[in-house]
C-alpha cells in the first residue's frame, strides 16, 4: 500500500498527464483538494471510489484516511492542483507518513503558472532581457521571509509569476512600478485552462484597474515582466551564424 500525491494539472482534464490519468481512473481512495481541482478531473475517479475533499479536513483527519487505507492495503491517491511541489503543503503530510509508516510517491503535474503562459501564447524568457523565472506570492497568512519579499525579488527585474496574490493587485502593482518602471508589461490570467478563463493585460500603471473591471478577486496568476513584450531581441538559437552542441555533433558525424 501507498499514497500518491498525484498532480492534476491547472485545470483542464486533457493538461493531465498519463500516468496521472491512468491512477485516477483506476483509484479506490482519493483525497482531493475540494473546489481548486477540476470537476471533470474529480469525474475520472470511479463511482464506486471512496472521495475526501479535503477543504473541510485536518491534518489528523487526513492521517485517519491514511491509516484506513494502509489497513485495507488500498493505495491512496492524494491529488493536488497544479504541480504538488508548489505551494501544495505536502511536507507535513510526507511527515505523517513517515511517522505512520506508509510508503509514497509523488506524481508530478502541469503547473497554473505554464497553463497562464500558454494561455498568454508567451515565452516567459527572453534573450538579453530575462533569463530567470522567479516563482513566488505576497504575505497572507503565511508571512514571507524577510529577503524574498516583492522588493528584493523586484530589484533582479526577472520575470516574476505571483501565485495567491491578485487579491492584493493594487499594491503589488504600486511596489514593483518603483523598479520594473510603470509602463511594464503585466498579465493576470483567471483559472488559466477552465472553461471560464479570463486574461487581462496591461501595465504596472493601469493593470490593477483592468482586473478589478474583469472581476478577478482570487485564483489567477500574476506575470510581471518584460519578456511579456514583442519588441526585445531575437533569440540567436536560429540563426543562420550560430551553432550549438547537437548542430557541431551533426556536423562532425557528416564529416566522418
Amino acid at each position: 500500500m501507498k499514497v500518491i500525491f498525484v498532480g492534476a494539472g491547472p485545470g483542464n482534464p486533457d493538461l493531465l498527464t498519463i500516468q496521472a490519468h491512468r491512477l485516477l481512473s483506476h483509484c479506490q481512495i482519493c483525497i482531493y483538494a475540494g473546489s481548486l481541482v477540476s470537476p471533470e478531473v474529480v469525474a475520472l475517479v470511479p463511482k464506486d471510489a471512496e472521495l475526501h475533499d479535503s477543504a473541510t479536513m485536518t491534518l489528523e483527519e487526513m492521517e485517519v484516511v491514511f491509516a484506513r487505507a494502509q489497513e485495507k492495503d488500498v493505495d491512496l491517491i492524494r491529488l493536488h492542483t497544479g504541480d504538488p511541489s508548489i505551494y501544495g503543503a505536502i511536507r507535513e503530510q510526507m511527515n505523517s507518513l513517515d511517522r505512520i509508516g506508509i510508503y509514497y510517491e509523488v506524481v508530478p503535474g502541469v503547473s497554473s503558472f505554464q497553463a497562464a503562459a500558454a494561455a498568454l501564447k508567451t515565452e516567459l524568457t527572453a534573450p538579453e532581457i530575462a533569463q530567470t523565472i522567479i516563482l513566488s506570492r505576497t504575505s497572507g497568512r503565511t508571512p514571507m521571509p524577510e529577503m524574498q519579499e516583492l522588493e528584493h525579488l523586484a530589484r533582479t527585474q526577472s520575470t516574476l509569476c505571483l501565485f495567491l496574490s491578485v487579491h492584493k493587485i493594487g499594491s503589488v502593482a504600486q511596489d514593483l512600478a518603483v523598479y520594473y518602471g510603470t509602463d511594464c508589461p503585466v498579465a493576470v490570467v483567471f483559472r488559466a485552462s477552465w472553461p471560464d478563463q479570463k486574461l487581462v493585460r496591461g501595465s504596472l500603471a493601469d493593470v490593477a484597474e483592468k482586473v478589478e473591471d474583469a472581476q478577478i478577486k482570487k485564483t489567477a496568476m500574476i506575470i510581471v515582466g518584460q519578456a511579456l513584450s514583442r519588441d526585445i531581441p531575437v533569440s540567436k538559437l536560429y540563426h543562420r551564424h550560430f551553432s550549438h552542441g547537437y548542430r557541431q555533433g551533426d556536423s562532425q558525424r557528416d564529416e566522418t
